[in-house]
C-alpha cells in the first residue's frame, strides 16, 4: 500500500489514473465522436473504441457512451473488470492498478532523489569539527611564522655581532 502511505485515497488513485488514460486515448488519432456508440453494440471492441467517447463492456458486448460527468463507469452501467476503453486488452482495474503502480513508483523515485541530493548537500558543508581543526591549522601556521620571523631576527643580530652577517653587496667595504 505504497499509496496509502502517500496520504493517496484509493479513490483518488482511480480517479488520478482514469485522468491520464483520457489525456492519452484524447491525444491519439481516432475517430470524431460524432457517431452514437450504440451503433455498434454486438459487433468488436476494436470497432466500437475507434470513437474516443464510447466505452466497451465485455461482460454484454455492449458499446456505450462513455459517462463523462464521472470519471470511472458506474457499476450499474458496467464492471470495471470488463470496461475497455482506448484499447481492447486493456480493463480499467488493470489499468487503475498499473497506473498507481507506476505513479507511487514515480513519486518515490523522486522523493529518494530529494533526499540523496539534501544529504550531499549538508555534507559538502563543513561542519563545525572541521571549522574548528582549520582555524586551529591556521592559527598554528601563524605561530609558527612569527616564531620563524623571530628566529631569523636573532640569527641575523648574532652575525652581525661576530661580523658575519651578509650584506647586500659584498664588495661595499672595499
Amino acid at each position: 500500500m505504497a499509496s496509502a502511505a502517500l496520504g493517496l485515497t484509493p479513490r483518488w488513485v482511480m480517479l488520478l489514473g482514469a485522468a491520464l488514460l483520457l489525456l492519452l486515448s484524447v491525444a491519439s488519432a481516432q475517430e470524431p465522436s460524432g457517431v452514437g456508440c450504440s451503433l455498434y453494440t454486438n459487433r468488436s471492441c476494436e470497432e466500437c473504441l475507434r470513437n474516443v467517447s464510447c466505452l466497451w463492456c465485455n461482460e454484454n458486448k455492449a458499446c456505450l457512451d462513455y459517462p463523462v460527468r464521472k470519471i470511472l463507469p458506474p457499476a450499474s452501467l458496467c464492471k470495471l473488470s470488463s470496461a475497455r476503453w482506448g484499447v481492447c486488452w486493456v480493463n480499467f482495474e488493470a489499468l487503475i492498478i498499473t497506473m498507481s503502480v507506476l505513479g507511487g513508483s514515480v513519486l518515490l523515485g523522486i522523493t529518494v532523489c530529494c533526499c540523496c541530493c539534501c544529504r550531499r548537500k549538508k555534507s559538502r558543508k563543513p561542519d563545525k569539527s572541521d571549522e574548528r581543526a582549520i582555524r586551529e591549522q591556521e592559527e598554528r601556521r601563524v605561530r609558527q611564522e612569527e616564531r620563524r620571523a623571530e628566529m631569523k631576527s636573532r640569527h641575523d643580530e648574532i652575525r652581525k655581532k661576530y661580523g658575519l652577517f651578509k650584506e647586500q653587496n659584498p664588495y661595499e667595504k672595499f
